[in-house]
């Protein structure tokens, strides 16, 4: 007998009775009694050490360049990837991110791929982050000949729909607030621990074999996962990418399962990697925070109760950068949910992955349907596209919290830089073009699930499949480094030298400092007077020089291959330690915000006024007028394109979609012929902030 209910986010967990792989009741998991993880390691080996050996790289800049990459990448590892058919693996990840081209489902009868597609751009770097909850049991359950293929937990499995959120016994390793292992793994660990040091290893050496230590330094790789966190349910999403610094590993990952709360996991990799007296390091990247229903930036311990400096700082330590952009839409910030709210940016209102937000804080949406904000439901919410918003997870509101938090305590526990990636479960590392770069534009996210037009295109529904119209094909990482090599970029990381973009490569400057000279846009040596001035973005400002008020200097180079550039803009946020509260503002410091740019939609051709000259370059120095020495501060820059077509309105143009004869209330209709969904839309790019503390 099987029974199935619904989980809060809609996944669906299923439960036998007598099924020849069901543990018995007092079979334990991989995980101690507590919830946490045994330093033992269950008696094995905590670190696979490997010699890094390579050569110094021959392009080295000591004023630094940009190098371009992705650091969420799932493969056929991944449970939810291996459900849609994706059959490639990390090694074919890295070879895509490299310009080779890759195989895409769905295969015909005879195990070929249908669809292929390749990079106009190679990347400069890469990391898989593959699921680290079902590692094992998802190889095991895709492999016929494997000892675990015909157990209840891999039947209900490869039998349940994806689409629908629906992965059987899976569910209990992902879906719940204290997660098991799967069936099949408590009742015969042995055969999990197996395939699970398989996996990782190949996971491990595809990263080595990729990642070029000669001189030419062409490509860079990071071995990582991603730890797939749901505290409450997973309605919340709570997920964070775990990246190693080096080649020395922990011998297996620390998965949701072992650690089934943020802060084990830090417990976790403190213990194992960072305090293991190795060459082990590692740094956190919480992700798609716009989804997490108002649960990843809250600065409290598991128990409550709020945090002291030290939690502060070691979070600020572990978790350096927040992911501001990927498949699921962006995080920037939100106009809705109360006080943290971005109410005045209208470009607040890009790449939104809830359609219709409640207006009023206070509406629950039972009404209208509109997704309300968390305040209005207690932080309730029912599955990632019935949720509730909150301004706090956005990348904002949570800077803007930090601040607060700095004031209270003297440290700042969401001190974070940005970055953006795809999010891919395709293994389409670096995948983000809308369009404009290759006729094959966006081939979607979830294999199987959004092949075709149509499916792309669907609105949102009851079910909790991201393969929608709202979603996007992704982001890039962006770091500042020396040189192209996995300690230079991850010591940029660290430093959070970093931006992100939506899928364009712009090139993107800013310094904050204290007496940068007037011409400094002019002059040649910007970069070099940037540095010896003043902070790179990332930074603290450092010691107020006088009375005066910080300069800033922010500049952006075309991405020759996208959009005209726009404007450029410093957003400011502040805690007013008179009144306890914080607040922002948006600066215009370079560009045209109303320069006519516009897009002839029959063509996606784009088009400036007459006399309008498109900007290849932009460039500001700015004085911020309204500091106040006694407020904390931050300041980032936003970088806009000038418009082109969004990768919906392409796919309706290349199904020749006729408005005039499609039948009404279709998907057709919904998503190409109505004002439901943008049809064109202007990428930008997102740097880490500066921040100014106080002197105590």
């Amino acid at each position: 007998m099987v029974l199935r209910f619904a989980l809060v986010m809609g996944l669906t967990l299923v439960v036998a009775c007598g099924d020849d792989d069901l543990p018995p009741e007092d079979a334990g998991g991989d995980a101690a009694e507590d919830g946490g993880v045994d330093a033992g390691r269950d008696g094995g080996p905590t670190l696979i050490e490997r010699p890094e050996e390579r050569v110094a790289c021959a392009a080295r800049d000591p004023l630094r360049r940009p190098f371009f990459g992705d650091l969420h990448v799932h493969t056929r590892y991944s449970f939810d990837a291996a459900s849609y058919d994706v059959r490639t693996g990390p090694d074919a990840a890295y070879r895509f991110a490299r310009g080779e081209a890759i195989d895409l489902p769905p295969y015909d009868a005879e195990g070929r791929a249908t669809r292929q597609i390749q990079l106009r751009r190679p990347l400069d770097f890469a990391g898989v982050t593959d699921h680290s909850e079902l590692l094992a049991a998802t190889s095991l359950c895709t492999d016929p000949t494997s000892a675990g293929y015909d157990s209840f937990t891999c039947r209900t499995y490869r039998e349940g729909d994806a689409v629908a959120g629906n992965f059987g016994d899976f569910v209990s390793s992902i879906g719940l607030a204290t997660p098991l292992p799967t069936r099949l793994c408590r009742s015969d660990p042995e055969l999990c621990a197996g395939e699970l040091a398989d996996v990782w290893a190949d996971t491990i050496d595809a990263a080595e074999r990729h990642d070029d230590r000669t001189d030419a330094c062409r490509f860079s790789t990071f071995i990582g996962y991603e730890w797939t966190g749901a505290s409450g349910g997973a309605g919340r999403n709570l997920h964070r990418n775990v990246i190693f610094g080096s080649s020395t590993v922990l011998a297996r990952p620390v998965s949701f399962v072992d650690a089934p709360r943020a802060e084990l996991l830090w417990d976790a990799l403190e213990s194992l990697c960072l305090g293991s007296g190795t060459s082990c390091d590692v740094l956190v990247i919480p992700h798609n925070s716009n989804i997490s229903l108002g649960a990843m930036f809250v600065p409290r311990f598991d128990d409550g109760t709020p945090y002291d400096a030290a939690a502060a700082e070691r979070r600020a330590l572990l978790e350096p950068l927040v992911e501001i952009y990927q498949h699921k839409g962006a995080s920037e910030c939100v106009g809705v949910g109360g006080p943290l709210a971005s109410d005045e940016d209208e470009l607040c209102d890009f790449e939104q992955f809830y359609e219709n937000l409640c207006e009023d804080p206070e509406d629950d949406g039972s009404a209208t349907g509109c997704t309300p904000s968390c305040i209005a439901t207690d932080g309730r919410g029912s599955s990632f596209l019935n949720g509730c918003v909150a301004p706090q997870d956005y990348y904002r509101g949570a800077l803007r919290q930090g601040l607060a938090e700095q004031a209270r305590l003297g440290a700042n526990p969401f001190q974070v830089g940005a970055i953006a990636s795809t999010d891919t479960h395709l293994s389409l590392a670096g995948g983000v073009d809308e369009g404009n770069e290759t006729a094959d534009g966006w081939v979607g996210h979830t294999g199987s699930a959004d092949d075709e037009a149509e499916e792309r295109l669907r609105p949102p529904g009851d079910s909790i499949n991201v393969a929608i119209r709202t979603a996007s094909p992704g982001g890039l990482a962006v770091v500042w480094a020396e040189e192209n090599s996995r300690p230079a970029l991850f010591a940029g990381m660290q430093r959070r030298e970093t931006y992100g973009t939506s899928g364009t490569r712009p090139i993107v400057r800013f310094f904050g400092g204290w007496a940068y000279d007037d011409d400094l846009c002019e002059r040649s040596d910007l970069v070099e007077r940037g540095y010896e001035g003043g902070v790179p973005m990332g930074g603290a400002l450092p010691a107020r020089e006088g009375s005066g008020a910080p300069v800033f200097l922010a500049s952006a180079l075309r991405d020759a291959l996208s959009a005209p550039l726009q404007r450029v803009q410093i957003i400011k946020g502040w805690f007013d330690p008179a009144t306890g509260e914080t607040h922002e503002r948006v600066y215009e410091i370079a560009g045209e915000p109303g320069n006519g740019a516009s897009v002839d939609l029959a063509s996606c051709e784009p088009t400036l006024p007459e006399g309008v000259a498109p900007l290849e370059q932009l460039c500001g120095r700015f004085v911020d007028p309204d500091f106040d020495p006694s407020q904390p501060a931050f300041w980032y820059v936003r970088v806009v394109e000038n418009p082109t077509c969004r990768w919906s309105h392409r796919v309706c143009l290349e199904a020749g979609v006729d408005c005039a004869s499609v039948e009404p209330g279709s998907v057709f209709d919904r998503s190409c012929c109505r004002d439901e969904l943008p049809r064109t839309i202007q990428e930008r790019a997102w740097t880490s902030p500066i921040w100014y503390v106080p002197p105590r």
